[in-house]
């Protein structure tokens, strides 16, 4: 059954028949699943990796509205995957990037653009309007932002991830099936779980991950096909290996379950445990280490990259603890030396300085603010910034 009422149907025009006719030779689609891609409203959260691939392919198919949640511009760092995007955009918002690319696609479509961040104070007013939700986010307090308002307002959200080779699929839907809090109840821990800024990504990865999200809308709107909902689909681009897994409605999830606690949006900052103030964490920029270290001022530098990291470029001088190693190995840091932690963006060494607060380290600890992309940026201008 498709989400798209018959009220909403109107007829296709000639140039429209031209345009879609290998959909409208499909009997799973024809002319009334065309008609119903060209009533429907779609939002995409994220014009990133996954939203690329979406947009472009539900533009592409004549879904007639798409909407798309984004508040960044443009980076050189992500044209290696998101491919809505071009050199020349570099700079732009992201949101303005893509509704040009669309445009330039398939002129007949509708496109909404949000160049904001999506927040528990506005999302309930952005999605309300769409049938379905694609979730092209990067982060775990959008997603169950996305989820929560999604189960609410009672929208289908389809989910995607990726990570380095891996990635997932499926579609959350409270009135046929789990939700995204029934496959994961909690957050992992703040900075446990790195990012694709932070561990990489095969650029092709998204595109394969964020064409599935876009059949799994199709076919929503549509009303044909077996859908995701109940199976997350798991993919290993380096081994080429699909995997499903069965997933259950939990009676206890707090927002789709039998007795739901939450009946409206929360704080996610603080859900996902990234509120915490760093008014206690001494920081130091770029600029005063450099001169500390000419100065050869008796510091220690702790690196709490991963590896893959340290093989873009090593910080001179720095010993690597890995962000999860760091306070089982916090021995072999000398309390009465200073120390300065060291990231990508100084968010993890952050983070590295609080929990050997709380683990009980006594010395002195400084972060470096804004990270190694800001020492490249501000010191050594021949390193990469990635």
């Amino acid at each position: 059954m498709s989400l798209i009422p018959d009220r909403r149907l109107v007829d296709l025009d000639t140039d429209e028949f031209s345009r879609y006719s290998r959909h409208l030779l499909l009997p799973e689609v024809g002319p009334e699943g065309q008609k119903r891609l060209k009533a429907a409203k779609v939002l995409i959260v994220g014009a990133g990796g996954l939203g690329a691939p979406l947009a472009l392919y539900l533009a592409a198919a004549g879904v007639g509205t798409i909407g798309i949640v984004d508040h960044d511009l443009v980076e050189a760092s992500n044209l290696q995957r998101q491919v809505i995007h071009s050199t020349r955009d570099i700079d732009r918002p992201k949101t303005e990037s893509a509704r040009d690319r669309i445009k330039g696609l398939n002129p007949l479509v509708n496109v909404v653009t949000y160049n904001v961040a999506l927040t528990a104070g506005n999302a309930m007013d952005i999605l309300h309007d769409y049938d379905v939700v694609a979730d092209g986010t990067d982060n775990y307090q959008t997603r169950y932002l996305v989820n929560d308002a999604c189960v609410l307002l009672d929208i289908p959200n389809v989910y995607g991830s990726i990570f380095q080779f891996e990635g997932q699929a499926t579609v959350f839907h409270a009135a046929d099936g789990p939700c995204y809090r029934c496959l994961y109840p909690a957050p992992p821990p703040p900075g446990l779980v790195p990012s694709c800024a932070e561990g990489g990504v095969v650029g092709v990865l998204p595109g394969i991950v964020g064409t599935i999200q876009a059949c799994e809308v199709i076919k929503l709107i549509v009303g044909e096909g077996r859908g995701l909902i109940g199976r997350l689909l798991l993919f290993d681009a380096w081994r080429m290996r699909f995997r499903e897994v069965k997933l259950e409605k939990a009676p206890a999830c707090p927002v789709c379950g039998e007795n739901p606690s939450i009946n409206e949006l929360i704080d996610y900052e603080q859900f996902c445990g990234l509120t915490q103030p760093d008014e206690d964490i001494d920081g130091i920029t770029p600029l005063e280490l450099k001169a500390r270290l000419d100065r050869e001022e008796s510091l220690q530098l702790v690196d709490v990259r991963e590896q893959h990291e340290r093989n873009v470029f090593v910080f001179e001088g720095a010993r690597p603890v890995p962000f999860g190693q760091i306070v089982r190995r916090m021995d072999e840091l000398d309390p009465h030396r200073e120390a300065v932690f060291i990231c990508k963006v100084g968010r993890r060494s952050a983070l590295a300085i609080r929990a050997l607060h709380e683990a009980g380290y006594a010395g002195k600890m400084l972060n470096l603010l804004g990270g190694t992309n800001a020492w490249a940026r501000d010191v050594d201008t021949n390193l990469p910034q990635y």
